[in-house]
């Protein structure tokens, strides 16, 4: 399953960003800022992956 492996590679990368980020001295307004939008993106675009993977249907059940 290799999107799998792209899923937990990309999630390790950006949980090594937030570190980062967090490691920076930088004004904490900013940086909660940064990681909000950033857990943001993350959260769309795993849903994005999760709709490509089980289907888009327009209900959250799969028709019988």
């Amino acid at each position: 399953m290799p999107w799998l492996l792209q899923v937990i590679v990309a999630l390790v990368i950006v949980g090594l960003v937030l570190w980062i980020i967090q490691q920076i001295p930088m004004d904490p307004v900013i940086a909660r800022i940064i990681r909000v939008i950033v857990i943001v993106v993350i959260c769309l675009w795993l849903l994005q992956l999760v709709v490509a993977l089980f289907g888009g249907g327009y209900g959250l059940l799969p028709r019988r």
